[in-house]
């Protein structure tokens, strides 16, 4: 483990601007206002190979340079702390253990793409973290780091509060951009991308929490010392949530290049009871389901693609062998039933034959068909939802087909080796 983002997290007061710049708070935006110019701190994130932490993983410097080369009299900065991923709670971490961290990370973005308004869009679930931010964004106005002309400077910026009420959706970021307009938490059609038209209109940055943290580090330690953690295609480090059946869940800082076994195993103590895993689900409920053959794979964006996965939002759920594929499955399918906007046919009409058709399988009436019903609506979905949500949905259910096959045939006649569906548990007798 390494404390590199975090460090401050439980060290100091949250909401003490003394305790902060004591440890090196505001360093960071005072050497970006008086030392550097705009471009100057957008080619520094570039070149630290920063990838966006929430889930999509697009490199961060790019996605300033867009909103940057944008001509507008207005752009905005958000910061997406609508953290609505199951079993991801790393932000958390941030928001409660440093706010300002955060809010220095949007100031200096503010600055990089020539914006003068961020939002901070948090989910309603997190009411203590709200309450901390509005109070921490208060003593900062009448500190001088919010308002105008920051610190003297020519800068100006300010930082308004929005809550979710709630929807799954409204983590990515064009339905998070409806819902602070004030209209249902829908995704958008792109293109247009927020970097060109995004809040009312106008060039918008959306970050999440995690990359926002990131660059007051960057700044201070420099780039190329930034890059001396992680691998070579995944720089920096990552928080993960991990749950399930762990000895020791919880948040922890690690470098890029550590494997899940390593984390599993060294870090979380193995599983509760010494129980065999089963499969660990990478990203959230959205993310895919590896098989233990597979824990020596790295967290590393890259080795993660080449396998066709995503690290998403870094939460890591370890599943173990009392477990019965096809229920997780259901219960998954019908999180995402209940979230889907309803906006877009495939995410919409999939989820919910997703769930008649588990269902089906689950209490011993299913058959050969709807194997492949399963996967042609899963491709439908893949391929032709309107967002992230719809197109991620069907991830688990995918790569359990692919990797535990033999769970769905079984249950086709009649058994569930866990034991949790209607039938009888066991092993299958020929």
């Amino acid at each position: 483990m390494v404390n590199l983002v975090s460090r401050l997290c439980g060290k100091l007061d949250p909401l003490s601007i003394d305790d902060y710049r004591e440890n090196g708070g505001f360093k960071s935006l005072e050497k970006a206002l008086f030392k550097m110019k705009p471009i100057d701190v957008i080619d520094e994130i570039k070149k630290s190979n920063l990838k966006g932490r929430g889930g999509a993983a697009f490199p961060t410097g790019l996605k300033w340079q867009f909103v940057f080369m944008e001509e507008s009299d207005e752009k905005y900065v958000i910061c997406n702390a609508d953290e609505g991923e199951p079993g991801t709670f790393k932000d958390k971490v941030l928001l409660d253990g440093c706010p300002l961290q955060i809010i220095e990370g949007m100031l200096i973005a503010g600055y990089a793409v020539g914006a003068k308004k961020g939002f901070i869009y948090i989910r309603g679930e997190y009411p203590k973290s709200r309450e901390l931010l509005i109070e921490a964004v208060d003593r900062l106005k009448k500190e001088g780091y919010l308002g105008k002309n920051i610190l003297g400077s020519d800068f100006s910026f300010d930082i308004e509060i929005r809550s979710g009420a709630g929807a799954y959706v409204c983590g990515e970021e064009t339905a998070l951009i409806e819902s602070i307009e004030g209209n249902p938490g829908r995704s958008r059609f792109k293109p247009p991308y927020p970097p060109n038209k995004g809040l009312w209109g106008k060039p918008t940055l959306v970050n999440n929490v995690e990359t926002l943290a990131n660059i007051p580090v960057i700044l201070e330690i420099g780039a190329e010392n930034y890059k001396k953690y992680g691998t070579e295609s995944s720089s920096g480090t990552k928080l993960i949530s991990v749950s399930g059946s762990v000895v020791n869940k919880g948040v922890y800082e690690v470098e890029f290049g550590i494997t899940l076994r390593e984390i599993i195993y060294d870090i979380c103590g193995g599983l509760v009871k010494d129980r065999n895993l089963k499969f660990v689900q990478l990203g959230g409920s959205s993310g895919a389901c590896i098989p233990a053959d597979m824990l020596d794979l790295r967290l590393d964006f890259d080795e993660l693609r080449n396998h066709g996965i995503g690290l998403g939002s870094g939460a890591i759920l370890v599943v173990d062998e009392n477990t019965c594929v096809v229920d997780f499955i259901k219960v998954t399918s019908q999180f995402f039933q209940h979230e889907s906007c309803g906006k877009c046919t495939p995410c919409r009409e999939g989820n919910y034959h997703l769930v008649r058709t588990l269902k089906r399988i689950t209490e011993g009436k299913g058959s050969e068909r709807d194997l492949e019903l399963l996967k042609n609506i899963s491709d439908v979905m893949e391929q032709c939802s309107l967002c992230g949500l719809g197109q991620a949905a069907p991830t688990a259910l995918i790569t359990t087909m692919k990797y535990f096959k033999e769970e769905y045939e079984e249950h086709l006649k009649g058994y569930c080796r866990a034991g949790k569906c209607t039938f009888k548990g066991g092993v299958l007798d020929d």
